[in-house]
């Protein structure tokens, strides 16, 4: 065995440990668990915690509500990106794209919960947004944009942005402009452009970072829990209710493998109706 291949299969070692201990392991004793009722010590399996799901209607319509937002806020966050993500690869210069890109950056380094709650702070009733109306007049009272769908949607579109954009600056930088120059000299206009060569050429791009936005978004707890208030629906806090409210872990395992299944489901129609293949996305 070569030096090359030796160097190799020592450092897949880590990565495979972290899969099997970390992933593959705890997901097979909670899908072996989702199959068992709560407080009942026979070993028998059961559909039971499935049922309940589709039982009782403030389950599923609960997921459908998150299945929708997260796919509404998929979708905005691709008309809202796009444009940045074709600037910083198509008009800025690249001694300013690096930086520009370098600022993109700066809500990870802060990190959810930081952030979460500095959109407390603007969307309050005594926050930015709310006193700097009513300083100049616009309104006499507060508006409410705090803890209501509004409030929580846009902390979810502001943290998953960039997750979408850097994927679409990967595929539009392979672009080459002289495609556009040509198209543009043989009289096709700018919106021609846009849909018959920028767009299916990002394409791949735009769907990888849908994909990564869209998991994101209907697995986040923090803002929809926060941003959202005591009034919001949103799947993944019926499941934290399951394991540390009620502690029916197995009820909550059958929750999460269900909001793995749909989600996946959802993302596997995705990419029928796009026309892409995972592999080609992936790539």
């Amino acid at each position: 065995m070569s030096g090359n291949k030796k160097a190799f299969y020592f450092l897949l070692i880590p990565v495979l440990l972290w899969l099997v201990l970390l992933i593959i392991i705890p997901h097979i004793d909670l899908f072996i668990s989702s199959f068992k009722v709560d407080g009942d010590s026979s070993s028998a399996f059961s559909l039971e915690n499935y049922t309940i799901f589709f039982e009782e209607k403030i389950y599923w319509f609960t997921f459908l509500n998150t299945v929708l937002y997260a796919i509404g806020i998929t979708l905005l966050a691709f008309v809202v990106t796009f444009p940045v993500a074709f600037y910083l690869t198509k008009v800025v210069d690249r001694k300013y794209a690096s930086f520009l890109t370098l600022m993109l950056l700066i809500p990870l380094w802060v990190g959810e919960l930081v952030t979460i709650y500095g959109w407390v702070i603007i969307l309050g009733d005594h926050g930015v947004i709310n006193e700097s109306l009513k300083w100049l007049g616009i309104i006499d009272k507060p508006l409410p944009l705090l803890y209501n769908n509004f409030s929580m949607s846009i902390g979810l579109l502001y943290m998953s942005m960039l997750f979408m954009t850097i994927p679409v600056m990967t595929t539009l930088e392979s672009l080459d402009d002289s495609l556009i120059e040509a198209a543009s000299d043989l009289g096709a206009s700018k919106f021609t452009i846009f849909r018959r060569i920028i767009i299916p050429h990002a394409m791949p791009g735009i769907v990888n970072g849908g994909i990564i936005v869209f998991m994101l978004v209907i697995g986040d707890y923090v803002a929809p829990n926060i941003l959202g208030g005591k009034s919001n629906l949103w799947f993944t806090e019926q499941i934290y209710n399951q394991f540390l409210s009620t502690f029916n872990w197995n009820q909550g395992a059958a929750f999460g493998f269900l909001l793995l299944v749909i989600s996946s489901a959802v993302i596997w129609m995705a990419l029928k109706l796009s026309g892409q293949k995972l592999e080609k996305v992936g790539s």
